[in-house]
């Protein structure tokens, strides 16, 4: 579906962080007492990225988008928005310092949008429609996704916490994407599935919001199919990208939408569409764990880097968000996806990362869980040995320096 008698708009640049540390999932079921292929096998999910005391969600979100943004890119972008559920501070937003440490053009709307897991791609969408309106000229949009979780030992939903960061340069130059707005299809309803009511606790119900993601995919896709009556979902998209709270509920949730369709597939049938259309995404959220509204976008970053799709293929995406909020639309791959996408070395990045033990996590969550809400904080280097002097020091990230009166000290690593 072409454009309608406006500006094409969409991802220009794409960058996702992977984070500095890894933690392999299976040493953390043996830990937990359970099998250990538990989480590999049913929820999809081989490694996690923690965050040591000097990073954060505002150190991600540069470091996600320094890497791929040029002296012109920064003087061109005029929206900044930050999608996250993370924000350490009540009033300010995190874009302040975002703008600032990656020198962003002054004259700029900056500011967070929340949302739980949707958050990002509300901020997406938002800038998408910003640039087609072509008010401000050939101005571009920074969209940044960074959250990180709580800590939560012992848990059963402990295996879906995580740290990441996405950033994309919105313009319409589409060389990554294109958005075809006219798709774009939404439910809303209030309900209490996952929320985080104070600076230190994830709250909810996990099993209810497995109902209320499918609900609300359910209600997005009978809008979808009312607003544009002339696409056979199945046929017309190459692959389908679903939010990913764990990879194994995007199997769940393409099930579904087979299920609801006029012909009655077979389970064989189900699972051969999964493997072909939908596994391909789940290739780096696999290596990350809880990616909350960085989910979609790293699941597009697998589909692109995993083969099989070519310019002006079409790609679904679905996004939800607790509380609760979904959307539906559909991405057509630039012609220059597949080379920008290869530069930016995921799989090598991910490699890089320093292994650590169990032991070495909860250290590290213990002390990140420490520092909430205090007044004064330094971060310790030796928490996890050698972790710094790898894949730190010299290499020119973004890290939190400590907190003095609540303030946020950040330098260069």
């Amino acid at each position: 579906m072409a454009s309608q008698g406006r500006r094409p708009v969409g991802i220009e640049k794409i960058w996702a962080y992977s984070g500095q540390t890894a933690l392999d999932m299976r040493d953390l079921a043996r830990a937990r007492g359970e099998e250990p292929n538990h989480p590999t096998d049913f929820l999809l999910m081989d490694k996690r990225t923690v965050n040591p005391c000097w990073e954060d969600p505002t150190t991600m979100a540069v470091n996600a988008a320094r890497p791929m943004l040029s002296e012109e890119d920064l003087a061109s972008i005029e929206l900044l928005l930050v999608g996250t559920e993370s924000g350490p501070d009540q009033a300010k937003p995190l874009s302040t310092f975002v703008q600032h440490f990656l020198g962003v053009n002054d004259n700029c709307r900056n500011f967070e949008i929340k949302h739980a897991c949707y958050g990002a791609t509300g901020a997406l969408m938002m800038a998408a429609h910003w640039v087609a309106s072509g008010a401000a000229g050939d101005a571009k949009a920074l969209v940044i996704a960074t959250d990180q979780s709580r800590t939560n030992f012992g848990e059963r939903y402990e295996y879906l916490m995580g740290a990441a960061a996405v950033a994309m340069l919105v313009s319409d130059q589409p060389k990554v994407c294109e958005l075809e707005l006219e798709t774009c299809s939404y439910w809303t309803k209030e309900v209490g599935d996952t929320f985080r009511p104070t600076s230190r606790a994830e709250a909810g119900n996990t099993d209810s919001s497995l109902y209320c993601y499918l609900e609300a995919l359910d209600g997005t896709y009978a809008h979808f199919c009312r607003r544009n009556p002339e696409i056979d979902y199945l046929d017309y998209f190459k692959r389908h990208i679903y939010h990913v709270p764990f990879g194994g509920m995007s199997f769940r949730a393409h099930r579904a939408l087979m299920k609801s369709q006029e012909r009655r597939y077979k389970k064989a049938e189900i699972e051969a569409s999964f493997k072909e259309k939908v596994e391909p995404g789940l290739r780096y959220t696999r290596q990350y764990a809880g990616l909350y509204g960085n989910s979609t976008f790293i699941g597009l970053l697998g589909h692109i880097d995993s083969g099989g799709v070519d310019a002006g293929d079409r790609l679904s995406l679905y996004a939800y968000g607790s509380g609760s909020q979904a959307e539906m639309y559909s991405a057509r791959l630039g012609e220059h996806a597949r080379d920008w996408v290869a530069q930016t070395k995921m799989q090598e990045r991910l490699d890089a990362r320093f292994p650590i033990t169990v032991e070495q996590y909860e250290a590290l969550e213990t002390e990140r869980t420490s520092s909430i809400d205090q007044a004064t904080f330094s971060p310790k280097r030796d928490a996890v040995p050698g972790l710094w002097e790898q894949n730190y020091e010299g290499k020119g990230l973004l890290v939190l320096d400590g907190l003095d009166g609540y303030f946020r000290n950040y330098r260069w690593s």
